[in-house]
């Protein structure tokens, strides 16, 4: 594509893409292995029927929070960070690109690590091989980030079907391993875990990334492609892969899909799925950290940001990443609801659903009422005591209304 994926500007009406395309690369970024691992914990704290509704509800609310703001961006052109100019201003702003970018970089890190050790694992290479085989991955994986839209969606169109074609084959083979559906509502739990903070895992998996959707759903056609599209990754595939890290904890105790394939005797399987697997939600992850590197920097120099932040993910893999995924997710289910929250009260009360066009829009350094929400809605986030990320966007919500009201009244009376 020109402009390089449009970082800094509105995607052109005659840029913009079907159904298939924004699905295929939204499915591709939900399809991850750390949404597994999550499900691995709910799978072994709940009973199969109590899981089903955790599943269900957890990624109901992350896809209405993921579709609400894919048709902002639908609407716009824009992607999460270019909205934060108008909900934080032209400097306030920049805590959103480096709070987003940083998540991003994490799960980038993340990714790449667990790669390289599990590939050593089963391969039974010496493990004197896993740095050198981060530095290769994680520098390898932005090939189709640096090339774009058009490079993720093609990678996507031929990764989701095989990757969900060896999701069912091992889903049925567990199935039949355990004795069918009614032996799994047998299971009992061995851990303990509450609803609430199940439901903060399920949706602190790709909250993040939920928030960054946008970076495609700007390429919708229609309002209804970017919610369709974006509801299916997001509560269809997201939900999928905890469903599956939970059912291989229940029947394997091994929450990845590589291990259980493995278990199951599918060696040649495992080792694809793997692949797949990450690299179809890397080269997303990197690309959302290149999208809000621009907008930090204000380049379009999106190819440069986008090594220069690879090389930085790999780095962090080498030196430990890998150990701090749950930790990680939960600090993404606080802090990372109330941008969403912000930029959704700003479009709709401020703005009144149009944004002017980036380019003419006169925007002040700092939007105080944006930045204040922001504070107030992942502090509320951070010590509520049930589901802080569904706290932070309501409460992000309500405050922006509330000081904009009390703005509005008080410039009135002036």
């Amino acid at each position: 594509m020109t402009q390089s994926d449009y970082p800094l500007i509105e995607v052109p009406k005659d840029k913009r893409r079907g159904l298939l395309p924004m699905a295929v690369i939204l499915l591709g970024f939900t399809f991850f292995t750390a949404t597994m691992w999550a499900g691995g914990t709910l799978g072994a704290a709940f009973s199969f029927s109590e899981l089903l509704l955790v599943i269900l509800v957890g990624n109901f609310l992350l896809g209405i929070y993921a579709s609400a703001l894919a048709f902002i961006a639908y609407k716009s052109g824009l992607n999460s960070v270019l909205m934060g100019r108008f909900c934080f201003g032209e400097i306030g702003s920049k805590l959103a690109d480096f709070i987003l970018g940083f998540t991003q970089i994490g799960w980038y890190a993340w990714g790449t690590a667990t790669l390289a050790i599990v590939l050593v694992k089963i391969t039974n290479i010496p493990e004197a091989w896993q740095t050198p085989l981060m530095i290769l991955f994680g520098m390898a994986f932005c090939i189709t980030a640096m090339i774009g839209f058009r490079g993720m969606d093609i990678l996507s169109r031929v990764a989701v079907p095989a990757m969900l074609i060896f999701i069912l084959i091992s889903l049925y083979t567990g199935l039949v391993d355990v004795g069918g559906i009614s032996a799994l509502f047998g299971i009992e739990p061995t851990q303990s875990l509450s609803f609430t903070a199940a439901i903060t895992i399920v949706i602190g998996t790709f909250v993040s990334g939920a928030t960054q959707a946008t970076n495609w759903s700007r390429f919708a056609n229609s309002g209804k492609v970017a919610i369709w599209a974006t509801m299916g990754a997001f509560f269809l595939g997201n939900g999928l892969m905890v469903l599956t890290g939970a059912l291989g904890t229940l029947i394997y105790q091994q929450a990845d899909i590589v291990d259980v394939m493995l278990a199951q005797g599918f060696m040649v399987l495992a080792v694809l799925m793997l692949f797949l697997n990450i690299w179809t939600t890397q080269d997303n992850t990197i690309y959302n950290f290149a999208v809000a590197g621009c907008n930090l920097l204000r380049t379009d120099k999106r190819r440069v940001v986008t090594i220069a932040g690879a090389a930085i993910g790999t780095v962090m893999a080498v030196f430990g990443m890998y150990n701090f995924l749950i930790p990680f997710l939960v600090l993404l289910g606080t802090f990372i609801p109330p941008i969403g929250g912000v930029i959704m009260a700003d479009f709709c009360l401020r703005h009144k659903g149009q944004y002017p066009l980036l380019a003419n829009a006169n925007l002040p350094a700092f939007n105080w009422i944006g930045l204040c929400s922001y504070a107030i809605a992942s502090a509320a986030a951070y010590t509520s005591p049930m589901m802080p990320p569904i706290v932070g966007v309501f409460v992000a919500i309500v405050v922006y209304g509330v000081l904009s009201f009390l703005s509005h009244r008080q410039t009135v009376t002036a």
